[in-house]
């Protein structure tokens, strides 16, 4: 077992933490749905129609480019609705339970990769380059599992995990045989998984460290022509429990934390619940705006509570709006209470820059030009010029971007670079945006 220390980073300590890690009974969702963006790289292609009968486990579209590739039904009911947006393309799947929990069975002695295919797991798995769902005519170099979170507020992936823990040891044994190389684990200092026959990593230091893309870095970089896979601890208990019991489980414990949540908790449920069964009656009640947020601060997505969590996440986050619209002198202000990361403010001199702070969703800026500060390369512990490929990712200029390391990154990696990002420029979207355009252009 391999101690790796990482220095750069930060952890945005925000009020709203999980106190007690009990968990609260199953949210009952009046409707669940399949987010089709949540799986990039697939263009959908529906195999069910509204009105016909599904079970969990059974196919609901495919790949348009690659039919092999398939994602599935989280649970049992009626296909209520496909919800299309501009050019008919796909918003959401959505689907009410009957709540009689049938399950599809799978054939375990089938193929590995035929039954991840099938199961609509394999959706679950990302690659890189390009952070999309594997392409299936290629068999990656290695495979990175990922077992902690490190963003903020983030729900133990051991006590998400729970009991299926002891799925994770069949897990490694099938990508093992997916793969000519390695299974690497990457752990927590406080939570190290034994005995599961991958090669275990233990990290140490702020978020980003828990990325999978941060661990590749530190352990094995991808190069221009390799492929490598990555997934979560949670996923990987999926696949280990489906090739145990023939059924894709599809449960989980979502975290609902932030400022704007009452008592912030861990509530069982299934992945595309309704936002409003996980939080009804949860919410502070004040006269504040709240911004609900499927996944953390830095990388989830802004829904409503009519929305649905997403199929990457279990976590929620409750933050305000806007808690002072109206702020006397703006970023001059010298209030001890003004946060930075940096030492901008008087806050750093009484360690205010680690304390609980209570961050609303303004931006306290407006986008201008970059300026090459090194900003980016203190919040990402990768061995890159962060600034240097953006602005390569802008340009599309194909060949810097390759010897900058447009190949080991994704759009996560650069969430806490963003946040960090005086330039205010949306960091995220540009990664995804070159990814995509490189993608196209070496496909």
């Amino acid at each position: 077992m391999a101690l790796i220390k990482l220095k750069r980073g930060f952890d945005l300590n925000l009020k709203g933490q999980i106190k007690q890690e009990s968990v609260a009974d199953e949210a009952q969702a009046l409707h669940y749905a399949v987010i089709p963006d949540d799986f990039t790289g697939v263009i959908p292609r529906m195999e069910k129609k509204p009105g016909e009968h599904v079970v969990a486990g059974d196919v609901l579209y495919h790949d348009k480019n690659d039919e092999k590739i398939k994602v599935t039904s989280p649970v049992s009911g009626t296909l209520a609705e496909v919800v299309r947006g501009d050019r008919r393309k796909i918003l959401a799947v959505v689907i009410a339970p009957d709540n009689k929990g049938e399950c599809k069975t799978f054939d375990t002695r089938s193929n590995p990769k035929e039954l991840l295919l099938e199961s609509g797991l394999w959706a679950m798995i990302r690659q890189r380059p390009y952070d999309i769902v594997p392409t299936t005519d290629v068999r990656p170099r290695d495979i990175f599992i990922t077992a902690f979170d490190s963003s903020p507020l983030a729900p133990s992936l051991k006590m998400v995990l729970g009991e299926d823990e002891k799925y994770l040891g069949k897990a490694v044994e099938v990508l093992s045989t997916m793969t000519d190389g390695k299974v690497y684990l990457g752990c927590p200092k406080d939570y190290t998984i034994d005995d599961t026959g991958a090669e275990t990593n233990t990290f140490v230091g702020p978020h980003p460290a828990g990325n999978a893309g941060v661990q590749i870095a530190n352990i094995k970089p991808v190069n221009k022509g390799e492929v490598v896979w990555t997934l979560d601890v949670i996923t990987a208990a999926r696949i280990g429990k489906l090739f145990e019991t023939g059924k894709v489980d599809y449960s989980t414990i979502v975290a609902l934390t932030g400022i704007g949540v009452d008592s912030p908790c861990y509530v069982k449920a299934k992945m595309g619940c309704t936002l409003k069964s996980l939080l009804e009656g949860r919410l502070v009640n004040n006269d504040k705006e709240k911004r609900i947020i499927s996944g953390n601060v830095l990388t989830g997505v802004k829904e409503s509570l009519d929305g649905y969590l997403h199929a990457p996440y279990r976590h929620i986050t409750v933050i305000n709006e806007i808690n002072k619209k109206d702020e006397f002198m703006g970023w001059a202000s010298l209030s001890p209470k003004k946060y930075s990361i940096y030492r901008d403010f008087t806050t750093w001199i009484f360690g205010g820059r680690h304390k609980e702070v209570d961050l609303d969703a303004k931006i306290n800026g407006g986008e201008r030009a970059i300026v090459l500060s090194g900003e980016y390369d203190r919040m990402l512990p990768m061995d890159i010029y962060a600034e240097f490929l953006i602005k390569a990712i802008i340009s599309f200029d194909i060949d810097k971007m390759e010897q900058l390391g447009i190949y080991e990154v994704a759009p996560e990696d650069f969430a806490l670079a963003e946040y960090a990002d005086t330039s205010k420029l949306e960091l995220q979207r540009i990664v995804r945006e070159g990814l995509d355009k490189m993608r196209a252009e070496m496909c």
